[in-house]
């Protein structure tokens, strides 16, 4: 079995039995249910008690469980031609280079990392239209300045 059908299946159960995300990453708990959905989806591993209670949810088989605590081959093809992905590329592709002057001026020459991250969905009521609210936090990764001789920054900090 690959992983895609893997996925196929689980969605396929999730459908069958009427669940919700919420119903799921309740009953398997653990961590951020976006981590747990995304492992549920084939992008993030779960830990071996979580892929454990995944597969006795969803009647998962040794194997499938096993599968579930595997690090998968993360990603998708760019540009994402669902809609709704399309616009995270979207916000990055206009907003992403004011972002990076932003971080950099505050933090430094780095990057926030993506692994070590948090992100939270809130829905937010407008009389416009209900809105998504994102918050995310990423730690700063600062670049290493490798061969950096004596006086000169190891890392990018900030400089003050």
């Amino acid at each position: 079995m690959k992983r895609e059908n893997l996925t196929e299946k689980i969605l396929d159960i999730k459908r069958e039995k009427d669940w919700t995300w919420k119903h799921i990453t309740t009953e398997i708990g653990g961590m951020s249910p976006v981590l747990v959905i995304g492992a549920l989806m084939g992008q993030m591993k779960l830990v071996k008690p979580l892929a454990a209670k995944a597969a006795k949810l969803f009647g998962l088989s040794r194997v499938e469980e096993r599968m579930l605590n595997e690090v998968p081959c993360r990603g998708t093809r760019m540009p994402p031609t669902d809609p709704l992905l399309y616009r995270f590329y979207e916000m990055v592709m206009v907003n992403g280079p004011a972002w990076k002057a932003i971080i950099e001026e505050e933090f430094g020459d780095g990057i926030m990392s993506a692994i070590d991250f948090n992100i939270e969905f809130e829905r937010e009521p407008n009389p416009k239209g209900d809105r998504v609210k994102l918050t995310m936090s990423g730690k700063f990764l600062p670049y290493k300045y490798y061969g950096a001789e004596q006086g000169i920054p190891e890392y990018g900090y900030k400089e003050e």
